[in-house]
């Protein structure tokens, strides 16, 4: 696909009407306000760009504290150690906005001073305003970062014919002058 064009949002298929793309537009418009929230008023710095059939957006914090699934399958809270940073991403579907699940998200900071801080698995997680992709990091300092965002392809099943022929590529994109402030929660 032409990074240009956008997913298909045929109303005429067998199972897609107008009202339905309609419906799945307007969740689409209601979570991209929660990420102009997040990354413009929440997040000391975000961002979004489209990237062929997705929507990546980024948003930088402080490092916070988080359920993580331990033994015995409880959740057990965890406040941050030498974490001093969080990155969330965000991965929507460029044609309604909606977010996209079960995909793998890969950041790579690079601090400064043009050194690479490695790359990590972003993991899905539940969020009380929206689901995002995010890890708390450490950093060397304060300053302005490049992000580096991998999204590979979901691995859900997809409905409809026409619709549904869309997110079968991996896609990067680079998010430079990230104003990072490190501390925690």
């Amino acid at each position: 696909m032409n990074t240009s064009e956008q997913p298909p949002m045929d109303p005429n298929t067998s199972e897609a009407t107008q009202k339905q793309l309609n419906l799945a537009k307007e969740q689409g418009e209601a979570y991209g306000r929660a990420l102009k929230y997040m990354t413009g008023t929440v997040a000391n710095d975000g961002g979004q760009q489209v990237a062929g059939e997705y929507l990546i957006g980024y948003a930088v914090e402080e490092a916070e504290g988080m359920y993580e699934w331990m033994d015995a399958g409880n959740l057990h809270w965890h406040e941050p150690e030498e974490e001093n940073l969080h990155v969330e991403v965000v991965v929507c579907d460029a044609a309604d906005g909606r977010f996209i699940p079960v995909v793998k998200v890969f950041a790579t900071l690079i601090d400064p001073d043009g050194n690479n801080l490695g790359t990590h698995e972003q993991p899905l997680m539940w969020h009380p305003m929206m689901y995002h992709y995010g890890r708390n990091w450490t950093v060397p300092r304060d300053g302005t970062y490049t992000l580096k965002v991998r999204v590979e392809p979901p691995t859900i099943m997809r409905h409809d014919e026409v619709n549904g022929k869309r997110f079968t590529e991996p896609v990067e994109v680079e998010f430079t002058n990230v104003k990072v402030t490190r501390g925690q929660d």
